[in-house]
């Protein structure tokens, strides 16, 4: 499984009517694409207007359980969304610079291909650290449009409990990270989808053929960890710009 990020509208997440970053280059290139869930069928198509119906009485719940601000976004299935994928690897990556930071260790200049972040001993320890609430450590899959700072527990739309965070919580956690790491600009940090990341394993040839090229199996973990960085340092502006939850997709 890869993992996308998603900011949007949950009705219009729900209902399935946006296309991965993988999807639009497939059909922007003429390539056929099934996207395929965990349990192995395919996504299928529902009624949005029932979608949209259900959305806002979760959120009306979830709103009047945890914040006192009244921030309702509002839920359709056509305001516009953003996509991305900093897959596993590069998502780990920055979970990696960030803790290797807190706790003043040097960052490992490469990671492996496919390597198990999660049991990493300074991510593990970050994770379980009081001191240390960050969302982007605890687990957060969900952040919602609320600009006050905090993590919680709570069930989504199919009735799973899931740990979601604020928007304002995971714009502190950027900001932090930027501060610590780089201090970078904003024109650097949007650079970053672009410039660095995952070395490419092939290219499309004359033809509109993939040719494979050299499979990488490490990693440089700065480049990973600005590559994911920037994707979700875009995703959170696109979310606070247009008032909609930001989702991990697996």
């Amino acid at each position: 499984m890869g993992l996308d990020i998603y900011a949007g509208t949950l009705t219009r997440y729900y209902a399935h009517n946006w296309r991965t970053a993988t999807q639009q280059w497939a059909e922007a290139n003429g390539y056929g694409f099934q996207r395929i869930v965990p349990d192995g069928t395919e996504r299928g198509e529902t009624d949005p207007t029932a979608i949209q119906s259900g959305v806002e009485g979760w959120r009306d719940r979830i709103l009047a359980a945890i914040s006192q601000s009244g921030a309702i976004w509002p839920e359709d299935n056509e305001k516009p969304y953003y996509t991305d994928k900093p897959d596993w690897d590069a998502f780990g990556a920055m979970l990696l610079v960030a803790a290797c930071h807190v706790y003043g260790e040097p960052v490992p200049e490469t990671v492996e291909k496919g390597w198990d972040y999660i049991a990493h001993p300074l991510i593990r320890r970050m994770g379980e650290d009081p001191a240390q609430g960050w969302s982007l450590l605890r687990g957060a899959e969900w952040w919602l449009p609320i600009e006050d700072t905090f993590l919680f527990q709570a069930p989504c739309l199919n009735g799973a409990q899931i740990i979601m965070a604020t928007a304002g919580l995971l714009r502190w956690e950027l900001e932090k990270l930027n501060k610590l790491a780089w201090q970078a600009d904003e024109a650097a940090i949007l650079e970053w989808s672009r410039t660095e990341g995952y070395p490419m394993d092939g290219q499309i040839d004359g033809a509109g053929r993939l040719a494979m090229g050299e499979t990488h199996q490490v990693y440089n973990t700065q480049s990973l960890a600005k590559f994911a960085f920037s994707i979700f340092w875009q995703a959170l502006n696109f979310a606070q710009e247009n008032r909609v939850p930001i989702l991990l997709d697996y």
